[in-house]
């Protein structure tokens, strides 16, 4: 009878420490970086079908980029979405992270003001223009004055005097007329065009960055140590960005809404995403001509710039991609 009792106590024992298991597996944390642009929408969706992924994602939402990078540093965080300059500076100033996916590309616009009388690049010369610091918008500032043969200095004394602000600031710096132009992101570029205080003067892509890609990275840690956890949160970002592709309808309610709490148009939205679509990839080339890119034009102070090759990882993407029949 004792052995009986015995047996029924060890299965009992088992069947907790196997529920404990499970429960410990669904309840594994990510936690997620992340910034307030429809155009990363897809990222912060993630955390509302994590559960499905068996999976938790913490979202922390940051101003800009490179607050994503410093919390990553300190550790506060496992991956995070930043746009590639963002990246490529933390990398190169010894940042132990891997840059893993693409999740948008695009998401730029030099906007002016309607009565500044600026059809061109050529035409920002004597003007004032506002860029975010350290943001992708600025490396294509400085790529397209360069290729017009133009300089820039947020001091007085070079053809074009830049005003450093943040992405929230730009626009209304713009509507108070304290700028001609701005180079600014979505979709606050395009509800400075739909409002009527801004109007488009090029989207900056004919740089030999071309379009550029909004970027995934997550700590070295992270990747190596919880691979299992790594490829769960792969699935589900793969899973959120089709959702949001094949669902245009869904992407919308969840950006204009629960992101931007009805504070942009339907019209904004589906402005801003035809400027900066969803999208999973990156390669190792475009992260190159990027870097290569900033550092021609001393864009983000950067120690030793990273060989691409070397830090872009794509087999968790390819894996998550196939496992979901993704092309």
């Amino acid at each position: 009878m004792k052995t009986v009792h015995s047996t029924m106590l060890a299965v009992a024992f088992a069947a907790a420490a196997a529920t404990a298991t499970v429960v410990a597996q669904a309840q594994e944390v990510v936690r997620l970086g992340n910034l307030k642009f429809a155009h990363y929408g897809a990222v912060s969706y993630i955390k509302e079908i994590a559960p499905q992924c068996g999976i938790k994602v913490e979202e922390h939402v940051f101003a800009k980029g490179p607050d994503v990078m410093q919390a990553i540093l300190a550790g506060e965080l496992d991956v995070g979405a930043t746009a590639s300059e963002g990246a490529i500076t933390a990398r190169a100033n010894g940042a132990p992270i891997y840059l893993v996916a693409g999740f948008a590309k695009g998401g730029a616009r030099l906007v002016a003001r309607p009565d500044a009388g600026i059809k061109s690049v050529a035409d920002l010369k004597g003007k004032r223009v506002g860029v975010t610091r350290g943001g992708i918008q600025e490396v294509l500032l400085a790529a397209e004055l360069a290729k017009n043969g133009l300089s820039m200095s947020d001091k007085p004394g070079k053809d074009v005097l830049i005003v450093y602000l943040a992405f929230a600031d730009l626009n209304q710096a713009l509507l108070g007329k304290n700028l001609d132009a701005i180079m600014q992101s979505e979709p606050q570029s395009s509800q400075a065009i739909n409002k009527g205080f801004g109007v488009e003067v090029l989207k900056p892509y004919d740089t030999p960055i071309g379009e550029p890609v909004r970027t995934m990275v997550m700590t070295e840690k992270f990747y190596t140590e919880k691979r299992p956890l790594a490829e769960k949160f792969m699935r589900c970002f793969v899973l959120a960005t089709k959702t949001f592709i094949d669902n245009k309808a869904l992407a919308e309610k969840y950006v204009r809404e629960t992101i931007f709490k009805g504070q942009i148009t339907s019209q904004d939205f589906n402005d801003a995403i035809a400027n900066s679509p969803y999208s999973y990839d990156v390669t190792p080339e475009h992260i190159q001509i990027t870097t290569d890119v900033m550092v021609k034009y001393g864009v983000g102070k950067m120690a030793k710039p990273a060989l691409a090759k070397d830090w872009v990882k794509t087999d968790l993407l390819q894996e998550a991609k196939k496992s979901l029949n993704v092309k």
